[in-house]
């Protein structure tokens, strides 16, 4: 249980660097709702 819990804040810290700001992890939920969208057409 403890690495799962572990390897989620992991993730979480890599994705909150990468993006820097909340602007940025909005942006990129944005491209990936885009990604979706146009799979499906």
């Amino acid at each position: 249980m403890h690495r799962i819990i572990l390897l989620l804040l992991m993730l979480l810290a890599g994705l909150t660097v990468g993006c820097n700001t909340v602007d940025g992890i909005g942006k990129d939920i944005e491209q990936g709702g885009k990604a979706i969208q146009k799979s499906t057409k």
